[in-house]
Protein backbone atom coordinates (compact mmCIF):
# COMPACT_ATOMS: atom_id res chain seq x y z
CA UNK A 1 0.00 0.00 0.00
CA UNK A 2 1.81 3.04 -1.21
CA UNK A 3 -1.01 5.58 -0.96
CA UNK A 4 -1.65 8.31 1.55
CA UNK A 5 -2.64 7.04 4.93
CA UNK A 6 -5.11 8.95 6.98
CA UNK A 7 -4.03 9.68 10.56
CA UNK A 8 -6.51 10.19 13.35
CA UNK A 9 -5.62 12.91 15.81
CA UNK A 10 -4.12 11.67 19.04
CA UNK A 11 -5.21 13.14 22.35
CA UNK A 12 -1.82 14.77 22.82
CA UNK A 13 -2.21 16.56 19.49
CA UNK A 14 -5.58 17.86 20.48
CA UNK A 15 -4.22 19.11 23.82
CA UNK A 16 -1.29 20.77 22.06
CA UNK A 17 -3.68 22.37 19.63
CA UNK A 18 -5.77 23.77 22.48
CA UNK A 19 -2.65 25.09 24.20
CA UNK A 20 -1.54 26.69 20.96
CA UNK A 21 -4.95 28.25 20.43
CA UNK A 22 -4.91 29.52 24.00
CA UNK A 23 -1.48 31.09 23.48
CA UNK A 24 -2.55 32.77 20.28
CA UNK A 25 -5.71 34.13 21.86
CA UNK A 26 -3.66 35.60 24.68
CA UNK A 27 -1.31 37.32 22.26
CA UNK A 28 -4.04 39.72 21.38
CA UNK A 29 -4.76 41.23 17.98
CA UNK A 30 -5.00 38.89 15.14
CA UNK A 31 -5.21 36.03 17.58
CA UNK A 32 -8.92 35.45 17.07
CA UNK A 33 -8.53 35.08 13.31
CA UNK A 34 -5.58 32.75 13.73
CA UNK A 35 -7.47 30.71 16.34
CA UNK A 36 -10.43 30.36 13.95
CA UNK A 37 -8.12 29.32 11.15
CA UNK A 38 -6.41 26.75 13.35
CA UNK A 39 -9.74 25.44 14.56
CA UNK A 40 -10.98 25.05 10.97
CA UNK A 41 -7.72 23.27 10.02
CA UNK A 42 -8.21 20.85 12.88
CA UNK A 43 -11.67 19.97 11.68
CA UNK A 44 -10.50 19.55 8.07
CA UNK A 45 -7.27 17.66 8.59
CA UNK A 46 -5.46 16.54 11.73
CA UNK A 47 -2.13 18.05 12.60
CA UNK A 48 0.71 15.59 12.18
CA UNK A 49 3.64 15.57 14.58
CA UNK A 50 6.04 16.72 11.85
CA UNK A 51 3.98 19.86 11.06
CA UNK A 52 3.09 20.97 14.57
CA UNK A 53 5.79 22.22 16.87
CA UNK A 54 4.80 22.22 20.52
CA UNK A 55 4.24 25.70 21.86
CA UNK A 56 6.35 27.01 24.68
CA UNK A 57 4.52 26.22 27.86
CA UNK A 58 3.29 29.01 30.02
CA UNK A 59 4.98 29.34 33.42
CA UNK A 60 1.97 27.87 35.22
CA UNK A 61 1.76 24.95 32.79
CA UNK A 62 5.52 24.40 33.01
CA UNK A 63 5.45 24.19 36.80
CA UNK A 64 2.44 21.88 36.59
CA UNK A 65 4.25 19.63 34.11
CA UNK A 66 7.35 19.65 36.30
CA UNK A 67 5.33 18.67 39.38
CA UNK A 68 3.66 15.88 37.36
CA UNK A 69 7.08 14.59 36.25
CA UNK A 70 8.38 14.77 39.82
CA UNK A 71 5.34 12.92 41.10
CA UNK A 72 5.70 10.30 38.38
CA UNK A 73 9.36 9.76 39.36
CA UNK A 74 8.35 9.45 43.00
CA UNK A 75 5.68 6.90 42.10
CA UNK A 76 8.15 4.95 39.99
CA UNK A 77 10.65 4.93 42.86
CA UNK A 78 7.91 3.84 45.28
CA UNK A 79 6.91 1.04 42.91
CA UNK A 80 10.52 -0.18 42.82
CA UNK A 81 10.68 -0.07 46.63
CA UNK A 82 7.41 -2.01 46.93
CA UNK A 83 8.65 -4.61 44.46
CA UNK A 84 11.90 -5.01 46.40
CA UNK A 85 10.03 -5.26 49.70
CA UNK A 86 7.67 -7.88 48.25
CA UNK A 87 10.69 -9.87 47.07
CA UNK A 88 12.23 -9.66 50.56
CA UNK A 89 8.93 -10.71 52.15
CA UNK A 90 8.73 -13.70 49.81
CA UNK A 91 12.25 -14.72 50.84
CA UNK A 92 11.39 -14.40 54.52
CA UNK A 93 8.20 -16.41 53.97
CA UNK A 94 10.20 -19.17 52.26
CA UNK A 95 12.72 -19.24 55.15
CA UNK A 96 9.90 -19.47 57.69
CA UNK A 97 8.30 -22.31 55.74
CA UNK A 98 11.63 -24.15 55.67
CA UNK A 99 12.15 -23.60 59.40
CA UNK A 100 8.63 -24.84 60.13
CA UNK A 101 9.35 -27.93 58.08
CA UNK A 102 12.57 -28.52 60.03
CA UNK A 103 10.72 -27.99 63.33
CA UNK A 104 7.97 -30.43 62.37
CA UNK A 105 10.57 -33.00 61.41
CA UNK A 106 12.41 -32.48 64.70
CA UNK A 107 9.11 -32.73 66.60
CA UNK A 108 8.33 -36.05 64.91
CA UNK A 109 11.80 -37.37 65.70
CA UNK A 110 11.47 -36.24 69.32
CA UNK A 111 8.06 -37.88 69.62
CA UNK A 112 9.51 -41.11 68.23
CA UNK A 113 12.46 -40.91 70.64
CA UNK A 114 10.13 -40.25 73.59
CA UNK A 115 7.96 -43.19 72.55
CA UNK A 116 11.05 -45.40 72.46
CA UNK A 117 12.17 -44.07 75.87
CA UNK A 118 8.70 -44.57 77.36
CA UNK A 119 8.56 -48.05 75.92
CA UNK A 120 12.02 -48.84 77.29
CA UNK A 121 11.10 -47.46 80.72
CA UNK A 122 7.89 -49.46 80.70
CA UNK A 123 9.80 -52.60 79.72
CA UNK A 124 12.28 -51.96 82.55
CA UNK A 125 9.47 -51.52 85.09
CA UNK A 126 7.69 -54.63 83.83
CA UNK A 127 10.89 -56.64 84.05
CA UNK A 128 11.74 -55.39 87.54
CA UNK A 129 8.19 -56.08 88.70
CA UNK A 130 8.55 -59.65 87.43
CA UNK A 131 11.85 -59.98 89.33
CA UNK A 132 10.17 -58.86 92.59
CA UNK A 133 7.28 -61.24 91.96
CA UNK A 134 9.69 -64.16 91.59
CA UNK A 135 11.55 -63.36 94.82
CA UNK A 136 10.57 -64.86 98.12
CA UNK A 137 7.98 -62.64 99.80
CA UNK A 138 10.16 -62.07 102.91
CA UNK A 139 13.20 -60.99 100.82
CA UNK A 140 11.10 -58.69 98.66
CA UNK A 141 9.45 -57.20 101.76
CA UNK A 142 12.86 -56.27 103.19
CA UNK A 143 13.69 -54.41 99.94
CA UNK A 144 10.29 -52.69 99.82
CA UNK A 145 10.73 -51.46 103.42
CA UNK A 146 13.82 -49.47 102.31
CA UNK A 147 12.03 -47.88 99.31
CA UNK A 148 10.22 -44.59 99.40
CA UNK A 149 6.54 -45.35 100.12
CA UNK A 150 5.09 -44.08 96.79
CA UNK A 151 7.82 -45.89 94.83
CA UNK A 152 7.09 -49.17 96.62
CA UNK A 153 3.34 -48.63 96.13
CA UNK A 154 3.93 -48.19 92.39
CA UNK A 155 5.65 -51.57 92.11
CA UNK A 156 3.09 -53.34 94.26
CA UNK A 157 0.26 -51.84 92.16
CA UNK A 158 1.77 -53.42 89.04
CA UNK A 159 2.11 -56.86 90.58
CA UNK A 160 -0.43 -59.63 90.48
CA UNK A 161 -2.54 -59.38 93.64
CA UNK A 162 -1.34 -62.67 95.14
CA UNK A 163 2.35 -61.60 94.93
CA UNK A 164 1.64 -58.10 96.29
CA UNK A 165 -0.34 -59.61 99.17
CA UNK A 166 2.54 -61.94 100.05
CA UNK A 167 5.04 -59.06 100.17
CA UNK A 168 2.72 -56.80 102.21
CA UNK A 169 2.11 -59.63 104.71
CA UNK A 170 5.87 -59.86 105.35
CA UNK A 171 6.22 -56.12 106.01
CA UNK A 172 5.74 -54.41 109.39
CA UNK A 173 2.09 -53.37 109.81
CA UNK A 174 2.73 -49.58 109.78
CA UNK A 175 4.79 -49.81 106.51
CA UNK A 176 2.18 -52.09 104.90
CA UNK A 177 -0.57 -49.68 105.95
CA UNK A 178 1.26 -46.61 104.53
CA UNK A 179 1.87 -48.36 101.20
CA UNK A 180 -1.77 -49.54 101.09
CA UNK A 181 -3.02 -45.97 101.65
CA UNK A 182 -0.86 -44.69 98.78
CA UNK A 183 -2.02 -47.54 96.52
CA UNK A 184 -5.67 -46.83 97.33
CA UNK A 185 -5.22 -43.08 96.82
CA UNK A 186 -3.68 -43.39 93.33
CA UNK A 187 -7.04 -43.91 91.67
CA UNK A 188 -9.22 -42.22 94.26
CA UNK A 189 -9.61 -39.08 92.11
CA UNK A 190 -10.20 -40.97 88.87
CA UNK A 191 -13.61 -40.32 87.27
CA UNK A 192 -16.13 -43.10 87.84
CA UNK A 193 -18.31 -42.35 84.84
Amino acid sequence: MGGITKHTPRPIHIILLFLLVSAVIRLGTGGVALAQELASRTEDSPITPALAAPPAPEPEVGSLLESIRTRQEQLSQREVEITERQFELNLVEQKIAQQLSVLKSAEQKLAATLAIADSAAENDLRQLTTVYEKMKAKSAAEIFETMEISFAAGFLSRMKPEFAAGILSEMPPNAAYSISVVMAGKNANAPTE
